[in-house]
């Protein structure tokens, strides 16, 4: 990839992580996107897709945001796109990020300011990167490769293969939305207006990755309501709504993020709230096995049901909500989806190396709502938290996995 495409892939993700698009849980029920800052960059990115002279390019008022590079072969050939999302995750601020690049990585730990270090012995990955160039956080912010790596990525491949007629490419539809982070990304995504045989989402982490299995997925809601009393005269009355919050956690089998791995499923108690009167915990409930995936709501509500039991009818009540499921079933009987990926990818990347997603991507959804969509490494490492990074190299190798598979389908021997 030349310096010239480099240079502008790395300003355009600078530009991108310079806007606040965290996407927010506690939105209004139906409210999309969750916050009204993602229509900010949303805005931006169809500016820029139109100044690039991109085709139909249109951004709804929700926030999706369309455009079409169209086809410089005389060829039939699939129409395919690239998704990727604007929102940053609700665990950690992405406002006023000031990212920094270190050239020439040496292996050794990162000081992101006076109180925070990112340290090899922590977060080994990084021995995998000496001697490339690092965007890190200056360790007050997440930086945003979640997915703005991804956007910069799509953008600068389309950017690519304009500058570079020679590679006959078929149409190729792009599209960037918002809420992915709080899995309503692909509820409002127009699968019929976007009118591709297929697409990849750039959505996922370390170099050379290709995921198209996840996790089946839920959230629950559980609300406990106790029973307050005069701690002087509680005996027998008083019902704690905290400590039968404790007993319900404490009943959980032991699977938990920090515990499990690969094909592994887990309850994540994501947070907790609570006083004598009522306590509130948030659940999300993850497993690639379908089967397991429907007995981990169903031993949730069973554990509802004997705490009331023992408390009393109503004290314990859970409401449980489908995200995703597992896209494989979708993509079985597709393989050259994946085929062409993996090729690509090697090209790009001199590997591939196919994994199970330990989450979701909006990719998930899509397959399911007809639009087969595994997921491509974007680059960046350690998601949602102050030692984010990607390495400059990775995200050339993410934007070059793209004009591959472009060029791979442009072909038409598929």
């Amino acid at each position: 990839m030349e310096k010239e495409y480099t240079d502008k892939l790395v300003n355009r993700f600078l530009r991108y992580v310079s806007f606040d698009t965290q996407s927010s849980e506690d939105a209004e029920e139906g409210s999309c996107p969750s916050t009204p800052k993602q229509m900010l960059l949303a805005q931006y990115l169809r500016d820029e897709l139109k100044e690039m002279k991109l085709e139909d390019v249109e951004m709804d008022e929700h926030g999706y945001v369309y455009a079409t590079l169209p086809s410089n072969t005389g060829k039939e050939v699939p129409t395919i796109g690239f998704i990727a999302h604007i929102d940053t995750s609700p665990d950690c601020s992405g406002k006023d990020v000031k990212p920094r690049i270190i050239t020439n990585y040496d292996g050794k730990d990162i000081v992101l300011n006076d109180e925070v270090t990112t340290h090899v012995k922590q977060f080994p990955e990084l021995l995998n990167h000496v001697g490339e160039d690092l965007i890190v956080t200056d360790g007050t912010t997440l930086l945003g490769t979640d997915d703005k790596a991804g956007i910069a990525e799509i953008v600068s491949a389309v950017d690519y293969l304009m500058g570079h007629p020679e590679i006959e490419h078929g149409k190729v539809r792009i599209a960037f939305n918002p809420d992915e982070e709080i899995g309503m990304g692909a509820h409002l995504f127009d699968v019929e207006k976007f009118a591709c045989q297929w697409a990849y989402t750039m959505d996922g982490s370390e170099v050379g990755e290709l995921e198209y299995e996840n996790f089946n997925a839920a959230s629950a809601k559980v609300t406990i309501r106790g029973r307050n009393v005069h701690p002087g005269y509680a005996k027998g009355k008083m019902i704690n709504a905290c400590i039968v919050a404790q007993e319900f956690i404490g009943s959980l089998k032991a699977e938990r993020p920090e515990t499990t791995e690969g094909y592994e499923g887990f309850f994540h108690l994501t947070s907790m709230n609570g006083t004598v009167e009522e306590a509130t915990l948030s659940y999300i409930i993850r497993d690639h096995n379908s089967e397991k995936f429907e007995s981990r709501k169903r031993g949730l509500a069973t554990l509802a049901n004997f705490l009331n039991e023992r408390y009393g009818e109503g004290t314990v009540t859970i409401a449980i909500k489908d995200q995703y499921r597992n896209m494989l079933e979708q993509l079985l009987d597709k393989p050259h989806v994946t085929d062409i990926a993996k090729k690509a990818i090697e090209e790009a990347c001199g590997h591939c190396e196919v994994i199970p997603i330990r989450g979701g991507t909006d990719g998930a959804q899509l397959s399911f709502r007809g639009l087969p969509c595994p997921n491509i490494f974007a680059g960046g490492l350690n998601f949602h938290g102050r030692h984010e990074f990607v390495p400059i190299q990775s995200m050339e190798k993410a934007t070059m996995t793209i004009v591959n598979i472009c060029r791979i389908v442009g072909l038409g021997t598929i």
